[in-house]
């Protein structure tokens, strides 16, 4: 497990307390039932905002905080604990985009904004239903971008797109040149796609900053799959305390037993593995991009399995909706597809290590 310092410790603690008491799972569930047209909380994300947490990452010359990838890591993993809908797990990585871009144009206009949540930016990578970087086809001519990107998250909304073209990265704001088609997911999210016609787009730098912050938002997503994987354990685990079934708790039956160990298991390897990818991000590693295949792959892995005990060890009741264990389950299955799944980044993992 990663050491925390003061700060870090102070920034998670706020965030389990106001997830718990501002956005628990309820909150969710009144937003998926009210569908507003961002695909979140509007209000919420104006707290968070105010927070500062939309500057977690943004370098204090342009108004953020600067803690860095592990710092925005443990938020989204208190947020993920109760399926808060936010869009800062995408503003994050497109903020460093930005931050590490070649246009102080694009710094001085729009990372103070970001910062204070008053702009949404997102990213707009994956043109196809796999995660595949190497077939991008969307391209700039004379300034104009052009192309389609498929299940932008955040995209309904979005102020400002962080776009991948064959020969890099690019800032696209969300209006002129901009068509957006909504896409109904299981998560009950904001995913859209996102039609890109002679959009006017800044250029940000190559195809190997595209890979660099693909890597930090994979890592991030990771940590809400973390902060996601713990509660349904936890909420698993106190069911089987309380449930009794023939005249004993359930947590009582050896199998039971056993089937909670393993995945205490692998929850505690997932955040081993998870909380390294966001150091080795914070220490400029040269292995940022081995350490954040591994945990995409080992979070993909643990979270399918505990979202899927969760469904099964409620019994006929983790099938209904009034129950929070099918949302865990949906979720995570949006999740694990998003940046690629288990197989992609195990085959990312071995190549990268010449297997």
């Amino acid at each position: 497990m990663a050491v925390l310092n003061e700060e870090q410790t102070m920034l998670r603690d706020m965030a389990r307390e106001w997830a718990d008491n501002e956005s628990p799972v309820t909150a969710f569930r009144n937003m998926r039932n009210a569908a507003p047209a961002e695909g979140y909380d509007s209000a919420a994300w104006s707290e968070i905002g105010q927070m500062g947490w939309g500057g977690i990452v943004v370098p204090e010359a342009y108004g953020g905080s600067d803690f860095g990838y592990l710092s925005l890591g443990l938020v989204v993993e208190q947020l993920g604990r109760n399926l808060a809908a936010s869009p800062l797990a995408s503003v994050g990585p497109a903020a460093t985009a930005i931050a590490m871009g070649s246009s102080d144009a694009a710094k001085n206009d729009w990372l103070g904004k970001i910062a204070t949540g008053d702009a949404v930016a997102t990213l707009a990578i994956d043109e196809g239903p796999v995660h595949d970087p190497a077939t991008i086809a969307t391209a700039v001519a004379d300034g104009k971008l052009s192309g389609t990107k498929e299940f932008v998250a955040e995209g309904d909304s979005a102020d400002l797109f962080v776009v991948a073209a064959a020969d890099g990265l690019y800032l696209v704001a969300g209006d002129e040149g901009v068509t957006r088609h909504s896409r109904t997911m299981a998560d009950a999210r904001s995913h859209a796609q996102i039609v890109f016609d002679h959009a006017p787009a800044t250029r940000l730098g190559g195809t190997d900053l595209t890979q660099k912050i693909v890597d930090r938002a994979t890592a991030v997503l990771a940590a809400e799959m973390l902060g996601m994987a713990e509660q349904a354990f936890a909420v698993t685990n106190d069911y089987l305390k309380t449930r009794v079934q023939f005249g004993q708790p359930l947590s009582t039956f050896q199998a039971l037993q056993h089937r909670m160990a393993k995945q205490f298991t692998e929850l505690e390897l997932m955040r081993s593995v998870v909380e390294a990818a966001l150091e080795a991000i914070d220490a400029g590693r040269s292995d940022i991009d081995q350490a954040v295949s591994l945990a995409k792959a080992v979070g993909g892995e643990t979270l399918k399995l505990v979202s899927r005990e969760m469904v099964q060890l409620h019994g006929g009741i983790g099938m209904t909706d009034e129950y929070d264990a099918g949302l865990y389950l949906k979720r995570a299955a949006v999740l694990e597809a998003m940046w690629g799944n288990a197989a992609y980044h195990r085959e990312r993992f071995a190549r990268l290590n010449d297997y």
